[in-house]
């Protein structure tokens, strides 16, 4: 017979609460959103610590199950957003090699301005740092779709920018002089299989 983990659990709790709110927080934006998503990681946990082989507690564990209820939510609001919407399947180049160095305050306003499917991929695959199979994991898709929406959400990602960038500024400038940009925005590297 399996040990009861709610206790266990409960002593995380308040150790890991900020934790998994601020990641969820610091990815959404919304801090509605952000206490809904925490509420949904904990009610999961106590389910998984219920089941026969309850997974091994830790903050780092609750942060995983806060990073698939948050790409649970960006599927829902992608697929809502579909049927508002014909989503833009135009061709985009393949060879995208991004080396600027993006502002970090401007580039996660310009993510929340994206389609949650967008900014799911993105999110994942840059500030997560999660290699492609994983994102298309999170996401329910192939790699090969993943690796197109991760195209689309480039291009997307980079018009939106360029257009808030400060005026006078050439497109695809920080707003920052070289070497000053924050490292919670990772410089996207070119996508490929072998992630």
């Amino acid at each position: 017979m399996q040990p009861d983990r709610g206790p266990a659990l409960l002593e995380l709790y308040d150790a890991a609460l900020p934790e998994v709110y601020g990641y969820l927080l610091s990815r959404c934006g919304r801090r509605a959103l952000a206490e809904d998503l925490t509420a949904e990681t904990f009610l999961a946990a106590v389910e998984a610590v219920r089941k026969e082989a309850p997974p091994e507690l830790s903050t780092a564990w609750l942060v995983g199950v806060a990073r698939h209820k948050l790409a649970d939510h960006w599927r829902r609001a992608d697929r809502e957003e579909r049927l508002l919407k014909a989503v833009d399947e135009g061709k985009q180049d393949t060879e995208d090699p991004w080396d600027e160095r993006l502002d970090a305050l401007l580039a996660r306003e310009v993510l929340g301005e994206l389609s949650p499917g967008h900014r799911a991929a993105l999110t994942l695959r840059y500030l997560d740092g999660l290699p492609v199979p994983h994102v298309a994991e999170h996401l329910g898709r192939t790699v090969h779709a993943t690796e197109a929406l991760l195209v689309r959400a480039r291009a997307a990602f980079r018009r939106e920018y360029d257009r808030q960038c400060v005026p006078g500024a050439p497109p695809g400038t920080s707003h920052h002089p070289p070497g000053s940009h924050s490292a919670a925005t990772p410089t996207p590297r070119k996508e490929g299989r072998d992630d």
